[in-house]
């Protein structure tokens, strides 16, 4: 059994046949799906799913390229959606200075906000980091994160310095999809390092099918790919991949089998 522990179901891309790739993932072996809110409109929609289907989980927060649109009001009602019983993490919140679609000192105002909302209400912190590693690096500090019962860094694509450090700071480690491309040695080498113990899988669906599959819609049931790749890249059973990362998932989002 496995757990995608990063999706978007709530996007467009599924409105068409959202029960249809819920019935497709179960068939292909995950018991969960983690919904993740990037929006307050996205979070809105993750706590409605996470209503109505009992295999998904949510979580809700606001993208960094969003941080522009976090203004009280917005942050309020995600606070308020962060009480439903299903929603089981903060995020996705971190910074993004790749785009650059909100202004670098909005994402680190965000983002501390966030941090602080995560200690505040004791539930987990999903991180999304690009081309900010070391402001990342400077704001979650002991002293932020303390408070804060685990932290995640999704699709992680980030250097070997930064991995280092993120893994020395106790933080969980996530891989889609896009380890299984013909040109991402570099991540494969990044799987090699990380331990199973601190290990999740994720699709980040619609984005990042796998090999064989790009260009068309990811699925919640490709994270079986994900599993399949880190088994190779690691010379272990695929089971045992699958076994220690819902594991994982399981204890930090607390998702009862």
């Amino acid at each position: 059994m496995l757990i995608d522990t990063h999706c978007h179901l709530d996007f467009p891309e599924f409105d068409s046949d959202r029960p249809q790739v819920l019935a497709a993932a179960k068939a292909a072996g995950v018991e969960a799906m983690i919904n993740v809110g990037s929006s307050l409109e996205g979070s809105r929609r993750a706590v409605a799913l996470s209503r109505a289907y009992p295999e998904v989980f949510a979580t809700v927060g606001i993208h960094p390229h969003d941080a522009k649109a976090c203004d009280v009001a917005a942050f309020a009602e995600i606070e308020k959606l962060g009480q439903e019983p299903k929603v089981v993490a903060i995020g996705e919140v971190g910074l993004d200075f790749f785009r650059n679609l909100s202004e670098p000192s909005a994402q680190r105002e965000v983002f501390g906000r966030f941090l602080a909302l995560a200690a505040r209400t004791t539930k987990p912190l999903v991180v999304h980091c690009r081309n900010a590693e070391s402001d990342m690096l400077r704001m979650l500090t002991p002293e932020v994160t303390k408070g804060i019962p685990g932290i995640v860094v999704h699709c992680f694509s980030g250097s070997a310095d930064f991995l280092s450090a993120c893994l020395d700071m106790g933080f969980f480690i996530s891989f889609t999809a896009n380890i299984t491309y013909k040109k991402a040695q570099g991540l494969r080498d990044l799987v090699r390092s990380v331990p199973l113990e601190k290990m999740f899988l994720e699709t980040d669906a619609p984005y990042l099918s796998p090999e064989g599959k790009r260009g068309k819609r990811n699925e919640p049931a490709n994270v079986v790919e994900v599993a399949r790749e880190v088994s190779r890249v690691k010379g272990i059973d695929v089971e045992k991949v699958c076994a220690q990362t819902t594991k994982n998932a399981r204890q930090f989002f607390q998702i009862t089998p």
